[in-house]
């Protein structure tokens, strides 16, 4: 079986969660959010994923496209991961209403 991870195998594995994350989202507001519980935890455990994948990268990959706020998606993580009981949904819903599918076409064209 061939399972090479590389940053293609990342990209692909980050595409996949930004995919799930704007579909399940797509048009939802910021209270249709906060009150579906079962959303809420997916499109955080999503984010995790995507911070968990994007650290595999390799230096090189992410120095050549730094266009990808890569500081900011380990940030998010951080956030959701050490503060999960008091997380920001505002900045959640900001996060994946403008900057998720700007990110999800910047990383599609790679692959």
């Amino acid at each position: 079986m061939d399972n090479i991870k590389n940053d293609a195998y990342y990209i692909k594995k980050i595409l996949k969660d930004i995919k799930f994350i704007m579909e399940k989202t797509a048009g939802i507001t910021l209270d249709e959010l906060e009150a579906n519980e079962v959303l809420c935890d997916s499109v955080l455990f999503r984010l995790i994923q995507i911070s968990e994948n994007s650290v595999k990268l390799t230096a090189e990959f992410k120095e050549h496209n730094n266009d990808i706020p890569w500081q900011a998606i380990k940030g998010m993580r951080n956030r959701i991961v050490h503060e999960y009981g008091d997380v920001e949904f505002d900045i959640v819903h900001q996060t994946v209403t403008e900057d998720i599918p700007e990110i999800y076409e910047k990383l599609n064209r790679l692959v």
